[in-house]
């Protein structure tokens, strides 16, 4: 299934979230997969496509983003 995910980063996080994800990759469980996304232009926020059979799955995602953002 496809899913829209809107995240939203936390208070000038977003250089933090551009480095990790440089760093570390996106941290996704196996089973959870990028699709797409695009920031809005004052790097609020986030949408992402991801494609997934596990709704679950997300909550690990989320987890590991969870000081620098949130839904």
């Amino acid at each position: 299934m496809l899913y829209m995910v809107i995240e939203y980063f936390n208070g000038g996080a977003a250089v933090d979230i551009y480095r990790r994800a440089r760093d570390r990759t996106r941290q996704l469980p196996p089973g959870l997969e990028y699709v797409d996304s695009w920031v809005d232009l004052d790097y609020f926020r986030c949408f992402q496509l991801m494609q997934t059979s596990d709704r679950a799955l997300f909550d690990i995602w989320i987890a590991e983003w969870s000081d620098l953002a949130h839904e």
